[in-house]
């Protein structure tokens, strides 16, 4: 099937590991650029590097998302690299296990900082250049925390409820200009944020008193309805589909991408 992303000129935050650099290279396999955006320059480049493409479909920018002009900055590069714009995908994020009573005032404004404001600022920089021109994609990496509140992320999943709010008020504000704007909710990925050292893994090892992480990983499985984690592959699969123009009736979407681990209808 032809996503009719050739040419197109994506950008993709959180975009040097995980779900956002398999995103980029799904998207550079339907011959799109991307523009990889993460605060990390040696991650980026070490990215980019493994990306099929040179100069003139790779790029990156080294940036904090969070700052309160990373919105122009990303659409600034953009259009310097790549001469255009025509998908955002915002995908940054990170998340701790942590009691609801553990939670410093601080986790609960950076996690709203990442989640709502930084997709926001971005949003209101580059939503309007896409209307400008007929045709756009947004895409919100959001999570099964912002359906079905995590007793083991408050902070996580409060601010990924707002974001899903935040998608659909864009959504609804420019449909009308060809601008698709929708989510996708992931549940546990087989992905650096859960394996790396240090990561959710490690945190819930700690948490649930698990003899070692291979068992906490054979419980992690076993307790989702398909037996296994995700795979980021199948996450950035739906992302990509979003991104297409495939997609030209989706607007206002918060897809469960978790195999029913939400037992949600919508």
């Amino acid at each position: 099937m032809d996503l009719g992303l050739a040419g197109r000129v994506c950008v993709i935050t959180g975009g040097g590991s995980g779900i956002g650099l398999e995103t980029a290279r799904m998207l550079r396999a339907e011959d799109a650029k991307v523009l990889l955006v993460a605060r990390d320059a040696g991650q980026l480049a070490d990215a980019a590097e493994g990306l099929d493409g040179g100069d003139e479909e790779v790029a990156t920018l080294p940036l904090d998302v969070t700052e309160p002009d990373a919105g122009e900055q990303m659409l600034g590069a953009a259009l310097e690299e790549f001469g255009g714009i025509d998908v955002l995908v915002n995908n940054a994020g990170v998340a701790h296990y942590r009691d609801l009573f553990e939670v410093p005032d601080e986790d609960w404004r950076h996690q709203y900082e990442l989640n709502v404001m930084a997709p926001m600022r971005a949003m209101k920089a580059i939503a309007p250049v896409l209307a400008e021109r007929g045709w756009g994609r947004i895409v919100n990496v959001c999570s099964t925390a912002a359906k079905r509140p995590s007793q083991t992320m408050p902070e996580y999943s409060v601010a990924k409820a707002a974001e899903l709010s935040l998608s659909r008020l864009f959504a609804d504000r420019y449909v009308r200009d060809g601008v698709m704007v929708n989510a996708v909710c992931p549940a546990a990925v087989h992905s650096e944020m859960w394996l790396e050292e240090g990561g959710l893994l490690d945190q819930q090892v700690e948490k649930s008193g698990a003899e070692d992480r291979d068992r906490a990983l054979e419980e992690l499985h076993a307790a989702r309805p398909a037996g296994r984690l995700a795979t980021v592959e199948e996450i950035a699969g739906a992302i990509v589909f979003l991104c297409s123009e495939r997609a030209s009736y989706v607007s206002g979407g918060a897809w469960s991408v978790d195999a029913g681990t939400v037992r949600v209808i919508i």
